[in-house]
C-alpha cells in the first residue's frame, strides 16, 4: 500500500502503481489538509465575492457569476463540456499512472476538493477501473484539461472506461461503477474544476516514457559492448582514468558499463596486439554519447520528481489564511521541454547504434562475411535489418522537433500561451519505442556476428546475453524474415530481460 501525501511519491512507486497494480491510500495528515481547504471553499460558496470555478462560470467567461443554485451544475457542465479528446484511448498503466498523480495532487489540500470526491477517485484506482481518456485534446494550458474531464467523467458515472482486453467495446461508466460496487458522486463546488485543473496526463506519459528510456541506456551499453566485441574493438577506449578526466557521471557510468561486459572476452584477447590504432567513433566514443543521454535523463527524472508532488490547480485554496487566488500552476510548459528534452536525447542513443550496425553487415569494415550471411548472392541475410534501422532512426530523427516550441492561443485568448506538453511527452513516448527496435537490432546483428567468430567466445557477461538472444532467436543460416526475431528483441530490452541477463552488472 502506497500511502499519497502530496510530496513523497517516487518515480519507483509510480510505476509500481502503473504496472504491478500497487494499491494507495490517503496520508492522515494529507485527509487533514483537503478538509481544511474544502472548509474554505464552502465558506466561498456561499459568499456573494466571485472566485473562478466556484460561482463564476470558465476560462473567457471567468467574469460570469453564477447563482448558489447552479453550483453544482456548473461542476457537472465543467466535466461534461470539456471531455472533447479524440484519438487512441491511453493504455490502462498511462491512465492508472495519471489517476495516482492527481490524487497525490490533491492531496496536497489546496485544490478545495472534498474527502469524499478524492477518496472515490483512490477507489476508482484500487478497484482497477480504468476511464477510457483520449489521447489526443490537450494544449497542456490549463493543463491536460481534455483527458482530465474523460477521466473524471468516470466518477460521475458518465464517460467510458477501458475493457479487459483491448479488442473488446469500452464500458460505459455507469455499468463499470457497478460491477465494482462504487457509487456515482455528487459535485460540490469547485470539485469538477480540481479533478481536472493539471498536468497529470501529460506528466504521467512523460514519467512512463522516462522509465523505459532510462532502460534504453542500459541496454544500450549492452548493445555497444557486444558490438564492439563483434568488431573486434579495443577495450581500451573505456578504461576508468580516461573518464576520470571528464567526468560527466553518465559518461563514466557507461564507460564502467562496458569494460565491465567486455571484461574476459576471447575475442577481445585474439587481438589485443593487432596493431590497430583507434577505433571508430561509434565505438570508442559509445560512452561519450551514451553517457550524454544519461546527463538529459537525469534533469527529466528532476522535473518529473517536483511536478509529481506540486500543486497544479487554479486557483489555489490556501486553508491558513482562507485566500483562494488565481495562478498559473497548471502550465506544463516544464513537462514539455523534459518531454522535449528526453526525445531529442535518445536519438543519439540510435544513431550511433545504427552505425554500429552498419559497421557489422559491411564486410569491408567488419572484416566478417557481408550481411552476416555465409552465402552472400544466394541468401541476402541481415542486409535489411540494417536498412530497417535506418529507417527508423531517421523517423526518430522528425520526433525530436520539439514541440513545446509551438504555441496556439486557446478560450478567446483567454488562455493565449500554452505547453503542448502532452504532445510533447506523447512524443517522447513513442521516440522510446522507436528507438528500442533500432537497439534490438543491434544486437541480432552483433549476436550473429560473434556466432561468426566462433571458436573465438566473448565475455562470460555478454555470453549470457548472447545466450538469452539465442533462446528467443536462432542463429540464421538460411534467409528468412527478420521482422520477429527483431519483435522478438524488441521485447527482451522491453522487459528488462537482456539487462537481468547482466546479472545487476549494468547501471
Amino acid at each position: 500500500m502506497i500511502s499519497l501525501d502530496g510530496s513523497s511519491l517516487t518515480i519507483e512507486q509510480l510505476l509500481a502503481i502503473a504496472d504491478r497494480g500497487e494499491p494507495v491510500a490517503l496520508s492522515a495528515d494529507a485527509r487533514d489538509r483537503v478538509r481544511a481547504s474544502r472548509a474554505v471553499v464552502d465558506r466561498r460558496a456561499q459568499s456573494a465575492e466571485p472566485a473562478y470555478g466556484i460561482n463564476t462560470g470558465f476560462g473567457s467567461f471567468a467574469d460570469v457569476k453564477i447563482a448558489p443554485g447552479e453550483l453544482e451544475t456548473l461542476q457537472l457542465n465543467l466535466l461534461r463540456s470539456h471531455a472533447a479528446g479524440l484519438g487512441d484511448p491511453l493504455p490502462a498503466r498511462t491512465v492508472r499512472a495519471t489517476m495516482a498523480l492527481r490524487a497525490n495532487v490533491l492531496a496536497k489540500g489546496f485544490s478545495g476538493i472534498s474527502v469524499e470526491t478524492l477518496d472515490a477517485l483512490i477507489a476508482l484506482l484500487n478497484a482497477g477501473v480504468h476511464p477510457s481518456v483520449p489521447s489526443r485534446g490537450s494544449v497542456g494550458a490549463s493543463g491536460d484539461l481534455a483527458p482530465l474531464a474523460h477521466l473524471a467523467l468516470v466518477l460521475i458515472g458518465e464517460g467510458d472506461v477501458l475493457p479487459a482486453t483491448r479488442h473488446q467495446p469500452p464500458i460505459s461508466g455507469a455499468d463499470a461503477l457497478k460491477r465494482a460496487g462504487l457509487t456515482p458522486i455528487t459535485l460540490g463546488p469547485k470539485e469538477g474544476l480540481a479533478l481536472i485543473n493539471g498536468t497529470q496526463p501529460s506528466t504521467a506519459v512523460l514519467a512512463l516514457a522516462l522509465a523505459g528510456a532510462e532502460q534504453l541506456t542500459r541496454a544500450a551499453d549492452i548493445a555497444a559492448a557486444l558490438s564492439i566485441d563483434a568488431l573486434r574493438g579495443s577495450i581500451h577506449p573505456f578504461e576508468a582514468r580516461i573518464h576520470e578526466a571528464r567526468p560527466f557521471a553518465g559518461q563514466q557510468i557507461s564507460a564502467a558499463n562496458i569494460e565491465r561486459l567486455m571484461r574476459g572476452s576471447g575475442i577481445n584477447q585474439s587481438h589485443e596486439h593487432c596493431g590497430k590504432v583507434q577505433d571508430a567513433y561509434s565505438l570508442r566514443c559509445a560512452p561519450q554519447v551514451h553517457g550524454a543521454a544519461r546527463e538529459a535523463l537525469r534533469f527529466v527524472r528532476e522535473t518529473v520528481q517536483v511536478e509529481a508532488n506540486s500543486a497544479t490547480d487554479n486557483p489555489m485554496v490556501f486553508a491558513d489564511s482562507g485566500d483562494i487566488v488565481s495562478c498559473g500552476n497548471f502550465h506544463g510548459a516544464p513537462i514539455a521541454i523534459a518531454a522535449d528534452l528526453l526525445a531529442a536525447a535518445i536519438v543519439p542513443l540510435a544513431t550511433i547504434s545504427e552505425r554500429r550496425t552498419d559497421r557489422l553487415v559491411d564486410p569491408t569494415l567488419s572484416g566478417l562475411p557481408a550481411f552476416l550471411t555465409r552465402d552472400g548472392g544466394l541468401t541476402s541475410g541481415l542486409m535489411m535489418a540494417q536498412v530497417t534501422a535506418a529507417a527508423v532512426a531517421s523517423e526518430l530523427k522528425s520526433l525530436a522537433h520539439p514541440a513545446g516550441v509551438d504555441t496556439i492561443p486557446t478560450s478567446a485568448n483567454k488562455e493565449d500561451h500554452v505547453s503542448m506538453s502532452m504532445t510533447a511527452a506523447l512524443k517522447a513516448d513513442r521516440a522510446v519505442g522507436r528507438a528500442r527496435e533500432v537497439l534490438a537490432i543491434e544486437i541480432l546483428c552483433a549476436c550473429q556476428a560473434i556466432d561468426m567468430l566462433a571458436p573465438l567466445a566473448t565475455s562470460p557477461m555478454l555470453a549470457r546475453v548472447h545466450a538469452l538472444v539465442r533462446s528467443r532467436v536462432k542463429t540464421l543460416v538460411d534467409d528468412r524474415a527478420p521482422a520477429p526475431d527483431i519483435v522478438a528483441i524488441t521485447e527482451l530490452i522491453a522487459t528488462g530481460a537482456v539487462e537481468n541477463a547482466c546479472e545487476a552488472r549494468v547501471k
